[in-house]
């Protein structure tokens, strides 16, 4: 790939990680397809952005708009960046699951991003080449209690992430995965209002508690997960795919 203006794909694009990831490349002069459900916080991210940004409500959970959406992109060219960002997550005991809970969850964070890359990756090798990255989760790697259908979801996505890198290598199409930890989003002020809630601790002590599950002893950023796909989308990551890159604070070790 060449360091040239790219266009991007960016899911999730209009809070946390995916505000962060589609900022970033649309200030670094890459041109950004911004998908997300809210037209209005994306127009929000279209006015940070400025005229880089090109919002696009979608659902990414409703599988004949996600097509809709990726003719319109490939309408105007194929992009060489694909950042599957969007997700979401369930936190119940296994008994307390509901089927449609995993079918949700499912839908966003799996089939979207497969349904994505089925309908992107080929015109992104035709015309050359192109990165795809997948925002993954530390959950794609181990067992979280709690959270089976996410669990479940992630390490799906790291499963097509390794399987597509083989089929595209020679393509010219590098697919990789970013597993975070825990992350400044709406997840996270989720995760310490249901601690808060259901110990009697205060939401900075529940803050403090998952701080601690990582060495550093601290809330990864937004940006630090943005500038980690700015790496993968360049010409310096040409050789990585298959590869699964955690960015936990040291929570693995």
């Amino acid at each position: 790939m060449t360091t040239t203006s790219k266009t991007v794909v960016v899911t999730g694009a209009s809070r946390g990680i995916g505000r962060a990831v589609a900022l970033g490349f649309a200030k670094a002069g890459h041109d950004v397809w911004a998908l997300a459900r809210s037209t209005e916080a994306l127009e929000s991210l279209r006015q940070e952005g400025g005229e880089r940004i090109r919002p696009l409500a979608v659902d990414v959970a409703d599988e004949a708009a996600l097509i809709a959406a990726s003719q319109r992109i490939l309408a105007e060219g194929p992009p060489r960046v694909l950042v599957n960002n969007a997700g979401i997550t369930v936190s119940a005991p296994l008994a307390k699951t509901r089927t449609e809970d995993l079918a949700r969850v499912m839908a966003v964070n799996v089939t979207a991003p497969f349904l994505l890359c089925r309908e992107l990756m080929p015109a992104m090798a035709q015309a050359g080449g192109g990165r795809v990255i997948n925002i993954g989760s530390m959950a794609a790697v181990r067992g979280v209690k709690y959270t089976s259908a996410y669990c479940a979801s992630k390490h799906a996505l790291l499963g097509l992430t390794r399987a597509l890198a083989v089929e595209y290598a020679k393509k010219q199409v590098t697919v990789n995965i970013v597993n975070p930890g825990w992350v400044e989003t709406d997840m996270f002020a989720g995760a310490t209002s249901a601690i808060s809630a259901s110990t009697g601790r205060s939401e900075e002590q529940a803050r403090e508690a998952l701080a601690s599950m990582n060495a550093m002893g601290r809330i990864i950023t937004p940006e630090e997960v943005a500038a980690l796909c700015l790496f993968l989308a360049s010409d310096a990551a040409g050789g990585i795919t298959g590869s699964a890159y955690a960015i936990d604070g040291g929570e693995l070790g």
